[in-house]
Parts: C-alpha cells; sequence; structure tokens
C-alpha cells in the first residue's frame, strides 16, 4: 500500500500497525524525491526482505518480495478462455477452399434445413481446420483497436532492452529500457488518443456511440457474481415467465367474448413472401451491424468479407424457407446472458439481472427480410394503428410525444384540465401466446397461405440456452413470447396490440402506443365525474381483453398526472382511480418515453435531470482532456444531450 505521512505522525503510524499485529518491511525510501512512500504490510504471513528498484514507470519505485502462504492455487481450476488466431492467411485459405465444401448445397430438392446444416457444417469445419479453438487460462485480455503493428514492434523491442538489462546490470542498458519504454508509452498514448477522437469526430450526430464511447473512457464494466451458474440464471428468467402466465390465466374471466371487439376484415392478403435478389441480399448484409453469438458457425465479420462466395447457398436458404414456408431450426434457438439492469445493482440478487438474447447473425437477415416484405403490406393497405408509433418509417418517440403533448397543451389553453394514464405490462414481449398472434395475423392482417406457414414455423419449436462465465446451460424450450429486438419480434407484438386500439377508440378516448408503452389521456371538467367513470371502464375492459390476451396489466406500476392550466382552482384534491379494487393514485410527475412530465407541462424537472446529467457527462469528459480535443467533445455531448 502507498501511503503518506507527515514525520511527527510516524510514531503513531507504527504504534497502530503493531496493534493490528502487522509487520512492516520497508525500509528505505520508495519515491525519487527520497521518501518512504509504499509499505509492505503482514499479518501471519512470511515474506523475505523486500528489495527497492528504481524503474521508468513511475516515479515510485518497484518493491520485489516473495510470500510464503499455505494456500495452493490450482491452473487447471481457472476457467480457460477459448479463442482463435483469424489473420488475413486464415482468410486467404478459407476463400480457395470453401467453394469445394459448399459444392454440394447446389442441389436444388434439397429442404431448408438441410442446406443450413450444410452450410453451418462446411464453414465451422473449415474455420476449426484453419484457425483452430486454442486454450487460455491466462487472464483475458481483449486486444484493443489502436494496437497496431508500430506499437507491437516497440513492445517488443522494449521488452527486449529490459531483458538485456535485467541480465547484465549495466546503467547503459538501463538508461536505453527507459528511453524505449518512454517511446513505447507515448506513441501507445497517442494511437489512443488518435482512435477516440477519430471515433468521437465521425459519431457527432450519433449520440448512443458518444456515450458508449464516454462510458468506456471513465467507468469500469460491472462485475457480475460468480457464484450463479448459466443454468440458475435460465431457470430465474424461464420461472418468472411462467409465473406472470399462470397469474394471468387464473385472473382471466370465465367469458371469453366480453372484450372482444369487431373484427374489419382485411381487403387484400399476404400470401407468400417474394425471394429476394442478390443484390438486395449483398445490400442488407453489408449494413447489418456485426453481432456474433456462439450459434454462428464463423464471425459475422468474417461472413461479411468472404460473403461473395457465401451469397449462392445462403441466398438458397432463404429463398426456400420463404417459399416452403418454413424456418431453419437453427435460425430457431436464442442464447440467452444476464445483464444487471443498473451498473450499482447488488449482482447476487438474481432479480436485478435482465436477460438479453442473442440470435444467429443469418436468421436476423432472415428476419429482416420478413419484416421489410410484412412492412410493405402494412403500410400499402393502412393496417397500422394510426397511433402506434413503434417500429414504423417515420415515426418515433418524438413523433408520439409530440402528439400526445400538443393535445395536451390544447386542453390546457382552453381552460381545462387533462388526465394522462401511462399503463405498464409485466414483461409484455415474453407473454405474447402464439395461436393468439397467428390469429390476429390471420384475420386483423391478412396473412394466408404460405406465408402464415411461415409465420408457424417461425413461431414453433423455438430453443433456449443460458450463457454465462464461457458455459451454457441445458437447452429449454421456448412456448410463448416473441424475441425482443429491431427486427421482427417488435413489428409482430405491434400487430398483436391492434385490437387494443379498437377497443380504447369504442369508449371516445385519446390514446396513444409506443410498442407495449400504451398511454391514455382525457379532459377533466369540475363537477362531471363521467369522464373518470369512463375512463375507470376503458381500463377495466383493457385489462380484461390483456388477461384473455395472456398480457398483464401492472397497475402498481401504472402511472397517473392532472395536467393543469396555471391558477386552475378545481381538482385541488388528489386524484385516484379504482380498477377492480386496485387504487392508482395521481403522482407528481411521471416518466413518459424517457422525458418526465409535471402537472403544469413545464418540464422543469426534466430540465434538471438533463441539466444534473449533462454535468455529470462533463464531469467525465474532464477526465478525459487531456487525450482529446476538449471543445468538440463537450459541444457534441452537450447537444446530444439537450437533445
Amino acid at each position: 500500500m502507498g501511503l503518506y505521512v507527515v514525520s511527527h505522525s510516524r510514531f503513531y503510524l507504527s504504534r497502530w500497525l503493531i496493534s493490528l499485529n502487522f509487520i512492516q518491511h520497508v525500509t528505505g525510501p520508495t519515491h525519487n524525491l527520497g521518501n518512504t512512500l509504499d509499505l509492505v504490510c503482514t499479518k501471519d504471513i512470511t515474506t523475505d526482505l523486500p528489495s527497492i528498484l528504481q524503474v521508468p514507470l513511475s516515479d515510485h519505485s518497484c518493491i520485489f518480495f516473495n510470500l510464503l502462504t499455505h494456500a495452493q492455487t490450482n491452473r487447471s481450476e481457472s476457467n480457460p478462455h477459448f479463442f482463435r488466431v483469424i489473420n488475413n492467411h486464415v482468410k486467404s485459405l478459407l476463400a480457395y477452399h470453401l467453394p469445394d465444401k459448399l459444392e454440394s448445397l447446389s442441389n436444388t430438392s434439397m429442404s431448408v434445413n438441410n442446406l443450413t446444416d450444410g452450410l453451418n457444417s462446411a464453414l465451422s469445419e473449415s474455420l476449426d481446420f484453419f484457425a483452430p479453438l486454442r486454450t487460455s487460462r491466462g487472464t483475458q485480455t481483449k486486444s484493443v483497436p489502436w494496437f497496431s503493428d508500430l506499437t507491437r514492434s516497440l513492445k517488443r523491442a522494449c521488452r527486449k532492452l529490459e531483458d538485456r538489462w535485467r541480465t547484465c546490470k549495466s546503467e547503459s542498458s538501463r538508461l536505453a529500457w527507459t528511453l524505449s519504454f518512454k517511446h513505447y508509452k507515448h506513441t501507445l498514448s497517442a494511437a489512443r488518443s488518435s482512435y477516440f477522437s477519430n471515433l468521437i469526430n465521425t459519431n457527432m450526430n450519433n449520440h448512443r456511440v458518444l456515450f458508449n464511447t464516454v462510458a468506456r473512457l471513465t467507468h469500469s464494466s460491472p462485475v457480475l457474481s460468480s457464484s450463479f451458474t448459466a443454468n440458475d440464471f435460465l431457470e430465474f428468467f424461464t420461472d418468472k415467465i411462467s409465473q406472470i402466465r399462470n397469474n394471468i390465466i387464473s385472473q382471466q374471466p370465465s367469458s371469453t367474448m366480453s372484450s372482444q371487439c369487431s373484427v374489419s376484415w382485411p381487403t387484400s392478403s399476404l400470401s407468400q413472401f417474394k425471394p429476394i435478389s442478390a443484390e438486395a441480399l449483398a445490400s442488407m448484409v453489408a449494413t447489418s451491424k456485426s453481432t456474433t453469438c456462439s450459434l454462428d458457425p464463423i464471425p459475422s465479420d468474417l461472413l461479411k468479407e468472404l460473403f461473395p462466395i457465401l451469397s449462392a447457398p445462403i441466398r438458397a436458404i432463404f429463398n426456400t424457407s420463404l417459399s416452403e414456408g418454413c424456418v431453419p431450426l437453427t435460425y430457431k434457438s436464442a442464447i440467452i446472458k444476464p445483464l444487471l439492469k443498473k451498473p450499482n445493482s447488488d449482482p447476487l440478487v438474481l432479480a436485478n439481472y435482465r436477460p438479453v438474447s442473442t440470435l444467429p447473425f443469418l436468421s436476423k437477415i432472415l428476419e429482416r427480410i420478413v419484416a421489410d416484405q410484412l412492412t410493405l403490406h402494412l403500410s400499402a393497405n393502412n393496417l397500422f394503428d394510426n397511433f402506434q408509433s413503434g417500429f414504423r418509417s417515420c415515426h418515433s418517440t418524438e413523433t408520439a410525444l409530440t402528439r400526445v403533448v400538443n393535445d395536451l397543451l390544447v386542453t390546457a389553453d382552453s381552460g381545462s384540465a387533462s388526465l394522462l394514464l401511462i399503463l405498464d405490462l409485466s414483461s409484455a414481449f415474453d407473454t405474447v401466446d402464439h395461436c393468439v398472434l397467428l390469429h390476429q395475423l390471420e384475420h386483423y392482417v391478412g396473412i394466408h397461405g404460405l406465408a402464415l406457414s411461415w409465420f408457424q414455423s417461425y413461431l414453433s419449436s423455438r430453443t433456449q440456452r443460458g450463457s454465462f462465465n464461457n458455459s451454457l446451460s441445458e437447452c429449454s424450450t421456448v412456448t410463448t413470447g416473441v424475441p425482443q429486438g429491431p427486427v421482427l419480434g417488435s413489428l409482430l407484438f405491434c400487430i398483436y396490440m391492434l385490437p387494443l386500439g379498437m377497443i380504447i377508440a369504442e369508449y371516445g378516448i385519446k390514446f396513444h402506443f409506443y410498442a407495449d408503452d400504451t398511454q391514455l389521456y382525457i379532459p377533466l371538467q369540475p363537477n362531471d365525474p363521467s369522464h373518470i367513470q369512463n375512463l375507470e371502464s376503458c381500463v377495466r375492459r383493457i385489462k380484461t381483453w390483456m388477461s384473455q390476451n395472456f398480457l398483464m396489466l401492472n397497475t402498481a406500476k401504472t402511472d397517473l398526472l392532472v395536467i393543469k392550466p396555471n391558477n386552475y382552482k378545481y381538482f385541488s384534491e388528489s386524484l385516484c382511480l379504482n380498477i377492480d379494487g386496485c387504487s392508482i393514485s395521481e403522482s407528481t410527475h411521471i416518466r413518459n418515453l424517457g422525458i418526465t412530465f409535471d402537472p403544469t407541462l413545464t418540464f422543469r424537472t426534466h430540465i434538471k435531470e438533463t441539466t444534473r446529467s449533462a454535468f455529470f457527462h462533463l464531469r467525465n469528459i474532464a477526465k478525459i482532456n487531456l487525450q482529446f480535443s476538449s471543445p468538440v467533445l463537450k459541444h457534441t455531448f452537450l447537444l446530444n444531450t439537450l437533445v
């Protein structure tokens, strides 16, 4: 440990160490100014006399000593780290040998599962042959992107000079090592600064990249608990969904028709998906984010580089899947990884984790093909809910908030108050019933024939495995829910919610959706409780419909806010909604799609939160001021924070 103790306090420090039965072993100066700042203190441990050595790493000297402990370490029990060496030579070998292995996939009579298995086997076997999996039991370190051939050669030269100095112990060799180390350290720091500066300058309008970059520079990743296994996490996540579904079933009314709305059959239908062209597929693969999971036969970056060779078999798999209405089994498997909900959460509590589902790269490409054609069908036939802003072109949280805030302000300008109710659903994406979803696709959207068969295949026989600490759990079957992500699952959930908009419209209540976020708002009239009673009846109907369709309305987390004009003298007492024995009380402010609403829509609370967040990020930026161009970073970061 390092301590700075003034001269008159040394006596008390020694007495304190003695009272704790600690022995201090350092006797000489450990700083280049001649002070003893670094100590070695032991208790019930045998050590030899420390040797102090001045090195160019710091203004503090290195202290070398040996500890003799009774603890025995077994390197074979540590978690192994697996890696592959994929360089340009390996890529050229794969490009040369893969065409011969893929020749057997040109048989047009093969089923989609055989085609997929054949491609995956060819890719994985070739990768295992030319870049076999290697094992390391040392500390796992990721190669940083700014570590180039130049910095690598400088590091190698520095190590050689260090070895020479340790061998001959001459002053000239020590000086040469010192100069070499300083040059390497300066070059590495400049390369790191250049990398992040270029990253920031090229992503000035991408707030996600900016926030992640600064977070990487200023925060360490949260450490997950090693006391859990992959099976523990998977069992917890699956039990949570099973418990929610059982609660829904227990609350379902005896009548299944009381909350159904009249269906307006679509005039047009989608009975078969169109095959994708080679040009469109190449563009889609090139523009897709390179995300790799353990189910991929090769890394997605490598697949993109080899795509000219792999284009034909991949296109054959996709078009066969679309024409036969069958999704390959390997594309219906997911890897579930645990992630702490908040960085400061207790890692020893399973409830503080949320599941993150990862799918094979090519399965997401196939989903994107289907999602594009399904979106085109919905848009061309005006089948989207007019007040659904989730996952639609030209729609976003901004458009949803603009519409809701405008309506609330218009009501306030007329001298009336408004009631805003934001409904909360429990794990909505995970409790979606497959039979109900297929019914919505057929009767509300007009999906028939092979297109409907494709969705039936997509939803059936899905599996998942948990992943944690380089180990996989047992495989479990997924019987409910849709994959939550920006590809197909979110679009299917919007279709699942289509009847809900029709139900709310029957009550004449204004509403807006953003995926599973539902907000209702009504004008309030003094001495006229009919509007509130109508809203309560609507929410009861919504709750019944959700229960019948295996969604759970969480009334405990449902928020209510009353928006009043300035100097409004009515509704001075707090309002409360009663829904089947559950009370929803008025809040002083609520969070709505990332914005904090207050009763007067002045957004003062949100402005304070944004200001606090901006100062927090400025403090983080101050930590890296010496590495980057501060004015550009501050301007860009604050602009993205405010917007």
